[in-house]
């Protein structure tokens, strides 16, 4: 299972995020817990200036921006 954090202040951008990583691990069958991260100092503590963000497994993937399709089935097929 990977564990994944959405980095943002719940603007347009990252609810499109969250959404976009939700129908990609349902459509690859990739079990994940994902959270939502909105507390300023959380985003901050993880050093991420530009939202949304997205953190797996501890590890910061994405900054700043809607990642790509491509990005995200690469992140959820990654050592599964």
């Amino acid at each position: 299972m990977k564990y994944i954090k959405v980095l943002g202040s719940g603007c347009a951008n990252c609810k499109t995020t969250v959404n976009m990583i939700k129908e990609t691990a349902d459509r690859l069958g990739v079990p994940i817990k994902l959270e939502k991260v909105e507390d300023i100092q959380s985003i901050v503590s993880y050093g991420i200036m530009s939202t949304p963000g997205v953190v797996i497994d501890n590890v910061i993937v994405h900054a700043g921006g809607i990642p790509s399709q491509a990005d995200i089935e690469q992140w959820l097929q990654n050592s599964q």
